[in-house]
């Protein structure tokens, strides 16, 4: 009887999991296409949208190094406190605190791969800036 309680509550788990993730893909979706209608709308009017208006609507100005660093942050943050986690655990089982400390080990080298490649798409962004202006003399 137990077991297929908690196969009903894994069941539910995943489920509401994948509700949310559908909904955010199609949130996604239905904002993608008000953003394109108004660019149609505007110009169907006549009127003729600047570049930044455009680059605001479209997504252009997205800076993927700026959300690595985010992500990589808040990844370094986490491991303390999976750390932490594992000495509360230790005081009534002592044989979790190595294996937390190796989670917390990983989360921390994941956080840190996160912020080195922010760094490096950072340098790779800037030099590429740099060879446009110097081939387009700007």
């Amino acid at each position: 009887m137990e077991s297929g309680i908690f196969g009903l509550a894994a069941f539910g788990f995943w489920m509401f999991v994948a509700a949310v993730s559908v909904g955010g893909i199609w949130d996604g979706v239905r904002k993608r296409e008000a953003e394109h209608e108004t660019l149609r709308r505007m110009i169907e009017s006549g009127k003729t949208p600047d570049q930044d208006l455009v680059d605001k609507l479209l997504g252009h100005k997205k800076d993927p190094a700026r959300d690595l660093k985010v992500a990589g942050l808040i990844v370094i943050f986490v491991a303390p406190g999976l750390a932490f986690m594992g000495w509360v655990i230790s005081l009534s089982k002592p044989d979790a605190l190595m294996p937390l400390f190796g989670v917390a080990g990983l989360v921390a080298f994941v956080g840190i791969g996160l912020l080195t490649a922010a760094r490096f798409l950072d340098r790779a962004t800037n030099a590429d800036a740099a060879k446009n202006r110097d081939i387009f003399g700007q």
